[in-house]
């Protein structure tokens, strides 16, 4: 195995409202994970403006949080912080473990859903790695679409599916791991989405977290590929949740009742 780096980490997550807030619950995704070559040396969750409601451990092994926002709240602030300790394993993260089943992870959700331009690429790939073996053909893969995929902010949301993504020819690291995840389940192999932090080098503030994906195979189990980056996960990077695609990871999902816009402001320290 490789080296093990250490990191501190500060998440912080504001939401205002223009007008007081009725109902709102929030549901975190924001705890790293332990195992794989991870190690949670300290972590926690500071709420101002609501109430922690209840911890557990979703279906794919995230643990989740519930927040509820204190009635008649125009602001909350979620501040996730700690750290982990990573060793560098080549990105590969091992046998399948869990509640739920490998087939799940060759399922298409809608983000993932293949279209003409998944399926071409899929046809491409079927046609011209026939020599390779998995490894090869999914760095293969990841090249194809960093190719394909031109890593531009702007253009596409949480909303943008990995078909659109790749017929657009833009998109971030959430867009480039939908499309490897889309392509990869039509060639038949399992293929999950993973959100989490990088550690760049001189670069403490980032703007957002970071997303990537992992692919299983027969001889090495799941196996993470950041096509953003276009290497394996490293000792740099901080696996926090997963699942079949982005909506299955996000670090903050939440209902609403009231009327009124709302302002996210996200702050990120990655430092070692």
């Amino acid at each position: 195995m490789g080296d093990t780096l250490s990191f501190a980490i500060t998440h912080t997550t504001t939401y205002s409202f223009d007008q007081p807030v009725k109902y709102a619950l929030q549901q975190l995704r924001m705890f790293p994970r332990n195992g794989h070559g991870q190690r949670v040396v300290d972590w926690k969750t500071t709420v101002t403006g609501g109430q922690k409601q209840v911890a557990f451990d979703d279906q794919f092994m995230n643990r989740t949080e519930l927040v509820r926002l204190d009635a008649g709240a125009i602001r909350i602030e979620i501040i996730s912080e700690g750290v982990v300790e990573v060793e560098d394993r080549n990105g590969v993260i091992g046998k399948h473990s869990g509640y739920t089943p490998l087939w799940l992870y060759t399922e298409a959700t809608p983000m993932t859903a293949a279209g003409n331009t998944v399926r071409k690429m899929a046809g491409q790939i079927r046609a011209d790695c026939t020599e390779m073996d998995d490894i090869a053909r999914m760095h293969e893969l990841a090249t194809r679409v960093s190719e394909a995929v031109k890593y531009e902010t702007g253009h596409t949301d949480a909303e943008t599916t990995a078909e659109m993504a790749l017929t657009a020819g833009h998109g971030v690291c959430q867009d480039q791991a939908h499309v490897m995840i889309a392509v990869a389940r039509q060639l038949g192999y399992p293929a999950r989405y993973v959100s989490g932090y990088l550690f760049m080098d001189g670069q403490v503030n980032q703007d957002a977290s970071h997303a990537w994906c992992e692919v299983w195979t027969e001889s090495l189990g799941w196996i993470g590929f950041d096509v953003a980056n276009q290497i394996c996960p490293d000792a740099r990077y901080v696996r926090v949740a997963a699942g079949r695609d982005y909506g299955d990871a996000a670090p903050i999902q939440g209902v609403r009742h009231g009327a009124g816009g709302e302002q996210l402001q996200v702050s990120l320290q990655v430092q070692q």
